[in-house]
């Protein structure tokens, strides 16, 4: 395919990638979840940012198409991770997630971590390293903590980091 016409949009996004610049202000949500209690609690969010007016999309990356996850990503200029702790670590899918964007150079973005876990959770430590090796991210210092399903504090948790993305 050749591009005849409206070129100027064209060049204007390529400007706007070159420059890691997000294409729309708003919220991706990657979750990785094992039993679907991740998956609830990411649910919960959208709906909670999309009562604020917030222009949200949710992936899981367990099942969704990883090019269209890493491209939804850098569209947004806010993004959450949310994932299950795996064997003292991080549930593959997101881990795999995380790589992706590290190989495509994610930067200037806003992110929050989400994390599950029963007796000794771990995603959101793994989550936080693997981010840290990428440049100019703003993560939020305070991470929400699921102790396996989503309960009434997991949701005041959930309330308050709606409020900080709307920011």
């Amino acid at each position: 395919p050749i591009l005849k016409e409206d070129l100027g949009h064209y060049i204007g996004l390529y400007d706007k990638w070159s420059r890691y610049e997000p294409e729309v202000e708003g919220v991706f949500i990657a979750y990785a979840s094992i039993h679907g209690n991740t998956a609830q609690a990411a649910r919960y969010l959208t709906e909670r940012l999309e009562e604020r007016g917030m222009k949200v999309t949710l992936a899981d990356v367990s099942r969704a198409d990883m090019a269209e996850c890493v491209e939804d990503a850098f569209k947004y200029s806010k993004m959450v991770c949310a994932a299950a702790s795996y064997d003292a670590g991080l549930f593959p899918p997101m881990e795999d997630f995380l790589h992706h964007l590290r190989a495509k150079t994610y930067r200037s973005r806003k992110v929050a971590l989400v994390e599950n876990g029963s007796w000794a959770p771990s995603a959101g430590k793994c989550m936080r390293a693997i981010l840290g090796e990428m440049k100019d991210l703003t993560v939020r210092e305070e991470l929400v903590s699921i102790r396996s399903s989503v309960k009434p504090e997991t949701k005041a948790a959930l309330d308050e980091l709606a409020a900080w993305l709307a920011e």
